[in-house]
Protein backbone atom coordinates (compact mmCIF):
# COMPACT_ATOMS: atom_id res chain seq x y z
CA UNK A 1 0.00 0.00 0.00
CA UNK A 2 1.34 4.10 -0.88
CA UNK A 3 2.00 5.52 1.86
CA UNK A 4 -0.75 8.70 2.55
CA UNK A 5 0.98 11.77 2.76
CA UNK A 6 -0.48 14.58 5.15
CA UNK A 7 -0.68 17.02 2.07
CA UNK A 8 -2.52 14.89 0.29
CA UNK A 9 -4.87 14.15 3.52
CA UNK A 10 -5.54 17.60 3.31
CA UNK A 11 -7.04 17.95 -0.30
CA UNK A 12 -9.76 14.88 0.35
CA UNK A 13 -13.02 15.60 1.23
CA UNK A 14 -13.87 15.47 5.02
CA UNK A 15 -17.19 16.10 7.09
CA UNK A 16 -16.66 17.15 10.55
CA UNK A 17 -19.73 16.76 13.23
CA UNK A 18 -18.13 17.96 16.70
CA UNK A 19 -16.63 21.24 16.35
CA UNK A 20 -16.31 24.09 19.05
CA UNK A 21 -16.55 27.58 17.62
CA UNK A 22 -15.38 29.01 20.85
CA UNK A 23 -12.05 26.36 20.74
CA UNK A 24 -11.17 26.95 17.39
CA UNK A 25 -9.98 31.13 17.47
CA UNK A 26 -6.87 31.97 15.22
CA UNK A 27 -3.92 32.97 18.30
CA UNK A 28 -3.41 35.97 16.49
CA UNK A 29 -7.33 36.40 16.59
CA UNK A 30 -7.52 36.30 19.90
CA UNK A 31 -4.57 38.99 20.76
CA UNK A 32 -6.10 41.27 18.46
CA UNK A 33 -9.89 40.82 19.93
CA UNK A 34 -8.33 40.82 23.54
CA UNK A 35 -6.58 44.14 23.35
CA UNK A 36 -10.03 45.70 21.93
CA UNK A 37 -11.58 44.61 24.92
CA UNK A 38 -8.76 44.90 27.54
CA UNK A 39 -8.40 41.37 28.45
CA UNK A 40 -5.15 39.94 30.25
CA UNK A 41 -4.07 37.08 28.18
CA UNK A 42 -1.15 34.64 29.01
CA UNK A 43 1.27 36.16 26.34
CA UNK A 44 0.60 38.33 23.39
CA UNK A 45 2.44 36.44 21.08
CA UNK A 46 0.66 34.33 18.97
CA UNK A 47 2.59 31.83 18.71
CA UNK A 48 3.35 31.41 22.08
CA UNK A 49 -0.45 31.60 23.57
CA UNK A 50 -1.41 28.49 20.66
CA UNK A 51 1.27 26.82 22.58
CA UNK A 52 -0.25 28.01 25.88
CA UNK A 53 -3.69 26.65 25.20
CA UNK A 54 -2.55 23.47 24.07
CA UNK A 55 -0.04 22.69 26.89
CA UNK A 56 -2.72 24.15 29.01
CA UNK A 57 -5.35 21.55 28.06
CA UNK A 58 -2.94 19.03 27.95
CA UNK A 59 -4.08 18.02 32.02
CA UNK A 60 -5.91 14.48 31.80
CA UNK A 61 -9.03 16.38 32.99
CA UNK A 62 -12.02 17.63 31.61
CA UNK A 63 -12.37 20.54 34.34
CA UNK A 64 -8.77 22.07 33.36
CA UNK A 65 -9.62 21.46 29.76
CA UNK A 66 -12.81 23.50 30.23
CA UNK A 67 -10.90 26.37 31.93
CA UNK A 68 -9.13 27.37 28.71
CA UNK A 69 -12.23 28.62 27.36
CA UNK A 70 -12.27 31.93 30.05
CA UNK A 71 -10.10 33.37 27.64
CA UNK A 72 -11.80 32.72 24.13
CA UNK A 73 -15.39 33.22 25.10
CA UNK A 74 -14.44 36.60 26.72
CA UNK A 75 -13.67 38.09 23.61
CA UNK A 76 -16.32 37.15 21.92
CA UNK A 77 -18.87 38.93 23.15
CA UNK A 78 -20.29 41.38 20.30
CA UNK A 79 -21.53 40.86 17.29
CA UNK A 80 -18.34 42.04 15.38
CA UNK A 81 -16.25 39.25 17.05
CA UNK A 82 -18.43 36.76 17.03
CA UNK A 83 -19.11 37.27 13.14
CA UNK A 84 -15.00 37.38 12.80
CA UNK A 85 -14.44 34.79 15.10
CA UNK A 86 -17.27 32.49 12.84
CA UNK A 87 -16.43 33.88 9.35
CA UNK A 88 -12.65 32.69 9.99
CA UNK A 89 -13.87 29.34 11.35
CA UNK A 90 -15.74 28.53 8.21
CA UNK A 91 -12.48 29.32 6.21
CA UNK A 92 -10.14 27.64 7.87
CA UNK A 93 -11.94 24.72 7.73
CA UNK A 94 -12.39 25.28 4.12
CA UNK A 95 -8.71 25.43 3.91
CA UNK A 96 -8.82 22.06 5.43
CA UNK A 97 -10.43 20.27 2.84
CA UNK A 98 -13.69 20.30 5.01
CA UNK A 99 -16.24 19.96 2.87
CA UNK A 100 -19.64 20.00 5.38
CA UNK A 101 -19.11 21.39 9.12
CA UNK A 102 -21.60 21.01 12.12
CA UNK A 103 -19.89 23.76 14.03
CA UNK A 104 -21.71 24.29 17.79
CA UNK A 105 -21.48 27.06 20.31
CA UNK A 106 -23.28 28.13 23.44
CA UNK A 107 -25.13 31.62 22.87
CA UNK A 108 -25.65 31.88 26.88
CA UNK A 109 -21.97 32.51 27.26
CA UNK A 110 -21.73 35.73 24.80
CA UNK A 111 -24.22 38.12 26.52
CA UNK A 112 -21.60 40.10 28.77
CA UNK A 113 -22.07 43.44 26.29
CA UNK A 114 -25.75 43.19 26.67
CA UNK A 115 -26.41 41.42 23.22
CA UNK A 116 -29.49 38.99 23.10
CA UNK A 117 -29.44 35.44 22.44
CA UNK A 118 -30.86 35.78 19.26
CA UNK A 119 -28.42 39.02 18.31
CA UNK A 120 -25.18 36.37 19.56
CA UNK A 121 -27.13 33.89 17.32
CA UNK A 122 -27.53 36.24 14.06
CA UNK A 123 -24.40 37.01 14.49
CA UNK A 124 -23.09 33.74 14.00
CA UNK A 125 -24.77 33.03 11.10
CA UNK A 126 -23.83 35.97 8.76
CA UNK A 127 -19.88 35.12 9.73
CA UNK A 128 -20.33 31.37 8.48
CA UNK A 129 -22.61 32.63 5.14
CA UNK A 130 -19.29 35.64 5.07
CA UNK A 131 -16.56 32.64 5.47
CA UNK A 132 -18.45 30.25 3.07
CA UNK A 133 -18.79 32.72 0.25
CA UNK A 134 -15.20 33.73 0.85
CA UNK A 135 -14.00 30.05 0.58
CA UNK A 136 -16.20 29.67 -2.53
CA UNK A 137 -14.65 32.34 -4.15
CA UNK A 138 -11.26 30.92 -3.59
CA UNK A 139 -12.72 27.68 -4.74
CA UNK A 140 -12.93 25.85 -1.49
CA UNK A 141 -16.19 24.90 -1.36
CA UNK A 142 -17.64 24.17 2.42
CA UNK A 143 -21.36 24.05 4.16
CA UNK A 144 -21.32 24.82 7.37
CA UNK A 145 -24.49 23.68 9.86
CA UNK A 146 -24.97 25.33 13.12
CA UNK A 147 -25.31 22.78 16.91
CA UNK A 148 -26.86 25.56 19.26
CA UNK A 149 -25.58 24.53 22.59
CA UNK A 150 -26.56 24.74 26.51
CA UNK A 151 -24.43 24.43 29.24
CA UNK A 152 -25.40 21.43 31.62
CA UNK A 153 -24.57 23.05 34.61
CA UNK A 154 -26.90 25.65 34.11
CA UNK A 155 -30.75 25.99 33.81
CA UNK A 156 -31.34 27.98 30.42
CA UNK A 157 -32.24 24.52 28.07
CA UNK A 158 -35.28 25.19 27.57
CA UNK A 159 -34.71 28.68 26.61
CA UNK A 160 -31.77 27.57 24.32
CA UNK A 161 -33.71 24.31 22.91
CA UNK A 162 -36.59 27.32 21.30
CA UNK A 163 -33.86 29.92 20.14
CA UNK A 164 -32.24 26.69 17.84
CA UNK A 165 -36.10 25.76 16.68
CA UNK A 166 -36.28 29.52 16.05
CA UNK A 167 -33.47 30.01 13.63
CA UNK A 168 -33.88 26.22 12.17
CA UNK A 169 -34.88 27.84 9.09
CA UNK A 170 -31.43 30.23 8.66
CA UNK A 171 -28.82 27.72 9.63
CA UNK A 172 -28.95 26.30 13.03
CA UNK A 173 -29.25 22.60 12.27
CA UNK A 174 -29.44 20.90 15.95
CA UNK A 175 -28.79 21.32 19.74
CA UNK A 176 -26.42 19.98 22.18
CA UNK A 177 -25.65 20.32 25.96
CA UNK A 178 -22.33 20.51 27.04
CA UNK A 179 -20.16 21.07 30.13
CA UNK A 180 -18.78 18.85 32.94
CA UNK A 181 -20.71 15.58 32.85
CA UNK A 182 -20.26 14.53 36.31
CA UNK A 183 -22.87 16.10 38.83
CA UNK A 184 -25.26 17.66 36.47
CA UNK A 185 -26.58 14.61 34.12
CA UNK A 186 -28.43 15.36 30.94
CA UNK A 187 -32.11 14.09 32.52
CA UNK A 188 -31.67 18.02 34.33
CA UNK A 189 -32.36 18.85 30.67
CA UNK A 190 -35.29 16.61 29.81
CA UNK A 191 -38.30 19.07 28.98
CA UNK A 192 -36.41 20.41 26.28
CA UNK A 193 -35.24 17.18 24.92
CA UNK A 194 -39.10 16.39 25.06
CA UNK A 195 -39.71 19.49 23.39
CA UNK A 196 -37.39 18.97 20.68
CA UNK A 197 -38.50 16.03 19.68
CA UNK A 198 -42.15 17.50 19.54
CA UNK A 199 -40.43 19.79 16.95
CA UNK A 200 -39.12 17.29 15.06
CA UNK A 201 -35.75 18.63 16.03
CA UNK A 202 -32.08 17.37 16.20
CA UNK A 203 -30.27 16.60 18.84
CA UNK A 204 -26.74 15.34 20.55
CA UNK A 205 -25.86 15.37 23.48
CA UNK A 206 -22.37 15.22 25.05
CA UNK A 207 -21.93 12.44 27.12
CA UNK A 208 -19.65 9.22 27.63
CA UNK A 209 -16.33 11.37 27.47
CA UNK A 210 -15.12 11.94 31.34
CA UNK A 211 -18.31 10.15 32.60
CA UNK A 212 -19.11 6.42 31.88
CA UNK A 213 -22.04 4.06 30.90
CA UNK A 214 -24.82 6.07 32.67
CA UNK A 215 -24.20 8.98 31.15
CA UNK A 216 -24.64 7.40 27.52
CA UNK A 217 -27.31 5.04 28.70
CA UNK A 218 -29.10 8.72 30.09
CA UNK A 219 -28.72 10.15 26.92
CA UNK A 220 -30.40 7.60 24.34
CA UNK A 221 -33.04 5.94 26.62
CA UNK A 222 -33.87 8.99 28.68
CA UNK A 223 -33.35 11.61 26.69
CA UNK A 224 -33.47 10.23 23.24
CA UNK A 225 -30.03 11.56 21.51
CA UNK A 226 -29.91 11.30 17.54
CA UNK A 227 -25.78 10.97 18.17
CA UNK A 228 -23.34 10.76 20.95
CA UNK A 229 -20.91 13.49 21.51
CA UNK A 230 -18.07 11.52 21.94
CA UNK A 231 -19.36 8.31 23.36
CA UNK A 232 -15.76 6.92 23.58
CA UNK A 233 -16.88 5.17 27.30
CA UNK A 234 -19.06 3.19 25.15
CA UNK A 235 -15.97 0.79 25.30
CA UNK A 236 -16.64 0.13 28.61
CA UNK A 237 -19.40 -2.26 27.66
CA UNK A 238 -17.48 -4.01 25.74
CA UNK A 239 -15.40 -7.42 27.12
CA UNK A 240 -12.49 -7.99 25.02
CA UNK A 241 -12.07 -11.45 23.64
CA UNK A 242 -12.07 -13.43 20.51
CA UNK A 243 -14.46 -12.26 19.32
CA UNK A 244 -14.79 -9.10 21.95
CA UNK A 245 -18.10 -9.49 23.48
CA UNK A 246 -20.72 -6.44 23.47
CA UNK A 247 -23.07 -5.63 26.85
CA UNK A 248 -26.41 -4.34 25.77
CA UNK A 249 -25.97 -0.81 25.93
CA UNK A 250 -23.05 -1.20 23.15
CA UNK A 251 -25.33 -3.35 21.27
CA UNK A 252 -28.27 -1.11 21.55
CA UNK A 253 -25.82 1.67 20.26
CA UNK A 254 -24.43 -0.26 17.28
CA UNK A 255 -27.63 -2.01 16.25
CA UNK A 256 -29.43 1.53 16.40
CA UNK A 257 -26.41 3.02 14.35
CA UNK A 258 -26.11 5.70 16.86
CA UNK A 259 -23.12 7.71 15.83
CA UNK A 260 -20.30 8.41 18.31
CA UNK A 261 -18.65 11.99 17.14
CA UNK A 262 -15.10 9.99 18.98
CA UNK A 263 -12.57 13.22 19.03
CA UNK A 264 -9.34 11.47 19.45
CA UNK A 265 -6.60 14.23 20.05
CA UNK A 266 -8.92 15.78 22.62
CA UNK A 267 -9.79 12.11 24.33
CA UNK A 268 -6.27 11.70 24.93
CA UNK A 269 -6.13 14.79 26.60
CA UNK A 270 -9.14 14.87 28.89
CA UNK A 271 -8.26 11.49 30.03
CA UNK A 272 -10.72 9.43 28.28
CA UNK A 273 -8.42 7.90 25.78
CA UNK A 274 -4.66 6.63 27.20
CA UNK A 275 -3.27 7.68 23.56
CA UNK A 276 -3.97 7.88 20.26
CA UNK A 277 -2.63 4.23 19.68
CA UNK A 278 -5.04 2.91 22.40
CA UNK A 279 -8.10 4.81 21.44
CA UNK A 280 -11.07 2.60 21.40
CA UNK A 281 -11.63 4.10 17.84
CA UNK A 282 -9.75 1.55 16.38
CA UNK A 283 -11.65 -1.47 18.29
CA UNK A 284 -15.40 0.25 17.67
CA UNK A 285 -14.26 0.40 13.98
CA UNK A 286 -13.48 -3.22 14.10
CA UNK A 287 -16.41 -3.70 15.58
CA UNK A 288 -18.41 -1.50 12.81
CA UNK A 289 -20.17 1.15 14.79
CA UNK A 290 -21.14 4.27 13.53
CA UNK A 291 -17.65 6.00 14.27
CA UNK A 292 -17.03 9.60 13.42
CA UNK A 293 -13.90 11.35 13.65
CA UNK A 294 -13.96 15.15 14.93
CA UNK A 295 -11.87 17.74 16.00
CA UNK A 296 -13.41 18.84 19.34
CA UNK A 297 -11.37 22.15 20.26
CA UNK A 298 -8.97 23.02 17.24
CA UNK A 299 -7.16 25.55 19.28
CA UNK A 300 -7.10 23.44 22.32
CA UNK A 301 -5.88 20.12 20.75
CA UNK A 302 -3.78 22.18 18.21
CA UNK A 303 -5.42 20.06 15.17
CA UNK A 304 -7.36 20.20 12.79
CA UNK A 305 -9.35 17.40 10.58
CA UNK A 306 -6.40 16.63 8.21
CA UNK A 307 -4.13 16.03 11.46
CA UNK A 308 -6.93 13.69 13.34
CA UNK A 309 -6.92 11.50 10.03
CA UNK A 310 -3.24 11.50 9.60
CA UNK A 311 -2.75 10.22 13.17
CA UNK A 312 -5.30 7.21 12.62
CA UNK A 313 -2.90 7.17 9.93
CA UNK A 314 -0.23 6.27 11.56
CA UNK A 315 -1.46 4.88 14.62
CA UNK A 316 -3.86 2.01 13.00
CA UNK A 317 -2.20 1.59 9.70
CA UNK A 318 -5.74 2.79 7.71
CA UNK A 319 -5.66 3.96 3.98
CA UNK A 320 -8.44 5.92 1.79
CA UNK A 321 -10.81 3.08 2.19
CA UNK A 322 -11.08 3.80 6.06
CA UNK A 323 -10.93 7.57 5.84
CA UNK A 324 -13.32 7.55 3.11
CA UNK A 325 -15.46 5.45 5.90
CA UNK A 326 -15.19 7.82 8.23
CA UNK A 327 -15.97 10.96 6.32
CA UNK A 328 -19.73 8.92 5.11
CA UNK A 329 -20.22 8.02 8.34
CA UNK A 330 -20.06 11.12 9.44
CA UNK A 331 -22.32 12.90 6.12
CA UNK A 332 -24.68 9.80 6.78
CA UNK A 333 -25.37 11.33 10.29
CA UNK A 334 -25.17 15.40 10.02
CA UNK A 335 -28.02 17.05 10.55
CA UNK A 336 -29.65 18.46 7.29
CA UNK A 337 -31.36 17.07 5.04
CA UNK A 338 -31.54 13.87 3.06
CA UNK A 339 -30.90 14.99 -0.05
CA UNK A 340 -28.48 17.30 0.76
CA UNK A 341 -26.63 14.57 2.46
CA UNK A 342 -26.94 12.22 -0.19
CA UNK A 343 -25.55 15.32 -2.47
CA UNK A 344 -22.56 15.53 -0.80
CA UNK A 345 -21.51 12.12 -0.69
CA UNK A 346 -22.53 11.19 -4.35
CA UNK A 347 -21.29 13.87 -5.72
CA UNK A 348 -18.13 15.42 -3.36
CA UNK A 349 -16.68 12.37 -1.49
CA UNK A 350 -17.14 9.26 -3.61
CA UNK A 351 -15.77 10.50 -6.53
CA UNK A 352 -12.78 12.44 -4.80
CA UNK A 353 -12.14 8.90 -3.08
CA UNK A 354 -12.94 6.64 -6.22
CA UNK A 355 -9.46 8.25 -7.61
CA UNK A 356 -7.64 7.12 -4.74
CA UNK A 357 -8.70 4.25 -4.59
CA UNK A 358 -8.28 2.91 -8.13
Amino acid sequence: MVAIRYEDIVKVPKALLHDHLDGGLRPATIVELAAEVGHELPTTDPEALGRWFVEAADSGSLERYLETFAHTVAVMQTADSLRRVARECALDLAADGVVYAEVRFAPEQHLERDLTLDQVVEAVLAGFAEGTEQAAAQGQRIRVGTLLTAMRHAARSQEIAELAVRHRDSGVVGFDIAGAEAGFPPTRHLDAFEYLQRENFHFTIHAGEAFGLPSIWQAIQWCGADRLGHGVRIVDDITPGDPPVLGRLAAYVRDKRIPLELCPSSNVQTGAAASIAEHPIGLLRDLRFRVTVNTDNRLMSGTSMSREMALLVEAFGYGWKELQWFTINAMKSAFIPFDERLRIIDEVIKPAYAKLLD
